[in-house]
């Protein structure tokens, strides 16, 4: 079931948490099983003491909207607190839990396996202009300096797999007042609220942050290849083997900006996962821009278990051009379905670390500027990035806008990885057990 945030691309929020004697525990802020503070101790709540006018109270406490849904027999695990056993009997109106009258139950007895949890604020699109929720007041993201690494955080947050494009004018103009200034986050954090900010003026007079959601994910391996998940119905559902194909394939690696696909594998080949089976037949062409544009046969379903969980292995989005092994040579990314290579000004040891990660090619030995590797072609999408090196991807790095950063090709970077070195003392080796011995 789709949790709802404090963020939201047309219907989603934000929050900016005020000292509270309630929380919900879960995924998110705005999602979870709820505990309160009573006499400095933080209690679960039984679900037998609870109501959706209570809800109202909590989620307004909280500056996060309207509740959608609330459940209980632990749906959001059982947590180790004490239990809070009153009745609680809110009018809807208040502004805070611990002004609601209580009263003790009926039956008092309840245990951990009876928690409530939150569902708050509505279902959501993966792909639009960000809105965000301010002390009851909704309003938009500057759009100057938006990047992938911000919208890797709002699509994590509303749970929309990974980021395929930072957009500031795509879906046009905002037309709420902007709320939250330039942000600056890495990538890595779990909310837009956890980012930085800073202000600049009039920087976001008509850029309105927007962004778009995969709506799949690739599980169990890497960015571009894992066990295949879609988003349906909020809920996210591993896809039977026997209901993909190669076109399937074609259209999945597109959304994630992966290149083309190289292997569709199926038994599970990236575990079995945990989430429920699609089993309806894709019927994809493989020109469709994403998943869910493809028609599916409702009246031919497999039976399926995960044991038979379709893997899928793309081409991925970034490569090494021009050394003398896939492990070195100058960088070149995949960017809305064309290749470009990145400005060597300013470009790091830290980048360097990040590039080699996600190609499977150990650590950095080396960062070559100034075209080292030859001059590539195409667009050049720019560096001043603020990676630390941690992230699995060089698209989750901050940066300025891309292909916005004067730059040419003279300044390609390049790198080379300790997984280049690897294979020279290897090749050495060989050839001494291969020599004849002297005088033979």
């Amino acid at each position: 079931m789709k949790r709802k945030e404090f963020i939201r691309i047309w219907t989603g929020e934000f929050l900016s948490l005020p000292t509270s004697g309630a929380r919900l525990i879960g995924n998110s802020s705005c999602s979870g099983r709820l505990e309160m503070l009573h006499d400095q101790t933080w209690m679960s709540v039984c679900d037998a003491a609870f109501d959706q006018q209570d809800a109202e109270v909590v989620c307004r406490e909280l500056d996060c909207g309207a509740p959608v849904q609330v459940l209980g027999a632990a749906a959001f695990g059982k947590g180790d607190t004490q239990m809070w056993t009153q009745e609680i009997q809110c009018g809807g109106n208040e502004s805070q839990i611990h002004l609601c009258p209580t009263s003790p139950l009926h039956e008092n007895n309840c245990s951990h396996e009876f928690n409530i949890g939150l569902l708050v604020n509505g279902t959501s699109r993966c792909a639009g202009t960000v809105e965000v929720l301010h002390r009851g007041q909704w309003g938009t993201v500057c759009g100057d300096g938006w990047d992938l690494a911000d919208a890797a955080v709002v699509c994590r947050e509303l749970d929309c797999g990974e980021p395929v494009d930072a957009l500031d004018a795509y879906f046009g103009p905002g037309s709420r007042p902007v709320l939250m200034k330039i942000a600056i986050c890495t990538g890595t954090e779990s909310t837009l609220k956890k980012c930085g900010s800073i202000q600049l003026p009039d920087k976001c007079l008509d850029k309105s942050a927007q962004v778009i959601c995969s709506e799949v994910r690739l599980v169990g391996g890497s960015r571009c290849s894992g066990r295949l998940e879609i988003l349906h119905d909020q809920t996210w559902m591993s896809v039977c083997d026997a209901a993909f194909d190669q076109q399937d394939a074609e259209v999945v690696c597109r959304e994630l900006d992966c290149g083309a696909p190289v292997q569709v594998l199926g038994a599970a080949a990236f575990g079995k996962g945990d989430t429920q089976m699609w089993t309806q037949v894709i019927r994809c062409r493989g020109n469709e821009s994403q998943i869910h544009l493809c028609p599916t046969n409702s009246s031919h379903k497999h039976s399926c278990s995960h044991e038979y969980s379709v893997g899928l292995v793309c081409a991925g989005l970034m490569r090494l051009v021009g050394g003398n092994s896939r492990c070195a040579g100058r960088v070149e990314v995949l960017h809305r379905g064309q290749w470009g290579t990145v400005c060597g000004v300013d470009f790091d040891m830290a980048d360097a670390a990040v590039v080699c990660r996600e190609l499977d090619c150990g650590e950095p030995v080396d960062v070559v500027v100034d075209a080292h590797f030859g001059s590539g072609s195409g667009a050049i999408w720019p560096n001043r990035k603020l990676c630390t090196g941690s992230e699995s991807t060089l698209k989750n790095c901050g940066s300025v806008q891309w292909g916005s950063y004067l730059c040419d090709h003279t300044k390609d970077a390049g790198v080379i990885c300790s997984g280049n070195l690897l294979q020279r003392p290897l090749c050495f080796i060989l050839l001494m057990m291969h020599l004849p011995e002297r005088g033979s």
